[in-house]
């Protein structure tokens, strides 16, 4: 078998996967603890956390938008830079709340900084990645991630056993610096120029619906991820015989399941036909593993049901990353070459909603719901997956169809006109 290979090859694409390795150990260590941090520590209600954070990454997804576009227009190199650095501030600032409203204020600068960064690096990357190798680098960051996170979650499980008032503060102050250190590792990358803002087309993202419907659809597919660690745990502690450890165990196979074969499943999308079939291929997987995490609950005897929970996580996994490698692909191919950061902000927004809204329909259908629930979920993601079809044609005739604006700005781009008439 071939060994894993955690960071691509030296050069842009080594430094990406290094800013994400930096950041995303200290955002493990946060994920662990921030909840019993807010709790104990801050002293607020886990109801008020929750709305606290909801609120946030709501008003996140909205912003990460105009975020996106300042990143296409100032150039995501700096643009990069200076959200991690605000998301690090951020981070610190939690250190220093002792109420409600400065907590929603700390996270909403966190939430926001965190969703313009995300689309400032996906513009930073497009700007030095060659298009056809964009899924497969894309690929390398997410084992990246997950290494990370997993490095990460070991240092907050320590912190948690300690459970003393330090312990979280060295973890906030660690999760603080990695987000210097990644705006470090961002300042080394070679600049990309920024493109000029072409007037009439502010916010055009906006307007373009058909790349919206192709989001929507991806937000459907992304309610996976909040499977492993909500929806799978609550269906396995209340209504299956299965061993309550074994949701930690799950959790690691998949983080490790991705890390080892991530890059070698996106080799197969190249392209947005394949990237179709990818998604196609991932959204069939989901039934099946629906049905395998239902039938779980009908199985007597721990070890039984244990392993029809390891199968069905296993079909869950290879469906996760299809998806993953097919969605990576459209959300560039489909965004104009001189917009991809404002076009990435709202391609992005899958993941808030997914995170923030997800939890909901999943307890709703899987815990309130049992086994229909399982089913409808499996059905509204192969529905989801098989609507991307017509939903990539609508946008692939669109941007076949420029509009006056873009033809004039066409021609003035060549050299039919004098320099001093390019808009």
């Amino acid at each position: 078998m071939t060994s894993i290979r955690l960071l691509p090859s030296r050069g842009p694409a080594r430094l990406l996967a290094l800013a994400q390795l930096s950041n995303s150990v200290g955002d493990g260590a946060f994920y662990v603890t921030s909840a019993l941090y807010f709790s104990q520590v801050v002293g607020l209600a886990p109801t008020r956390i929750g709305l606290g954070l909801t609120l946030a990454w709501g008003v996140g997804a909205v912003l990460g938008v105009p975020l996106g576009r300042l990143a296409d227009r100032r150039g995501p190199r700096g643009t990069a830079v200076l959200l991690s650095l605000a998301t690090g501030a951020a981070v610190a600032s939690f250190l220093l709340v002792r109420g409600f409203v400065p907590f929603v204020a700390a996270a909403l600068v966190y939430a926001t900084a965190q969703s313009g960064l995300s689309a400032a690096r996906q513009a930073l990357l497009a700007g030095l990645v060659a298009e056809e190798e964009r899924t497969g680098l894309l690929a390398h960051l997410q084992s990246t991630l997950n290494a990370g996170l997993a490095v990460g979650a070991g240092l907050g499980g320590v912190a948690l056993h300690q459970g003393s008032r330090g312990a979280y503060l060295a973890v906030f102050a660690m999760d603080a610096v990695s987000f210097l250190v990644c705006a470090a590792v961002l300042r080394r990358l070679p600049a990309v120029a920024p493109v000029a803002a072409v007037p009439g087309e502010r916010l055009a993202v906006l307007r373009d619906r058909p790349y919206a419907l192709v989001t929507f659809l991806n937000t459907v597919l992304l309610l996976r991820m909040p499977l492993l660690s909500l929806g799978v745990p609550l269906w396995l502690t209340e209504r299956t015989t299965a061993p309550a450890w074994l949701v930690s165990a799950l959790f690691v196979l998949n983080t490790f399941g991705v890390m080892a074969f991530q890059v070698r499943t996106a080799r197969s999308v190249s392209g947005i036909p394949t990237a179709v079939r990818a998604l196609r291929r991932s959204g069939a997987l989901m039934p099946v593993a629906c049905v395998m995490f239902a039938l779980s609950g009908a199985v007597d005897g721990a070890w039984a049901a244990g392993a029809v929970l390891v199968a069905a996580s296993l079909v869950l996994l290879v469906s996760e990353m299809l998806q993953s490698a097919g969605s990576w692909q459209l959300g560039f191919d489909l965004a104009p070459a001189h917009r991809i950061g404002e076009y990435q902000g709202l391609f992005g927004t899958g993941v808030t909603v997914a995170r923030t809204l997800g939890p909901l329909v999943l307890t709703a259908l899987l815990v309130e719901w049992g086994t229909p629930g399982w089913l409808l979920l499996g059905g509204l993601v192969l529905a989801a997956s098989y609507g991307m079809g017509p939903a990539v044609r609508w946008a692939q005739g669109q941007s076949a169809r420029p509009s006056g604006l873009r033809a004039l700005q066409g021609l003035a781009s060549s050299s039919l006109l004098p320099r001093d008439d390019r808009p």
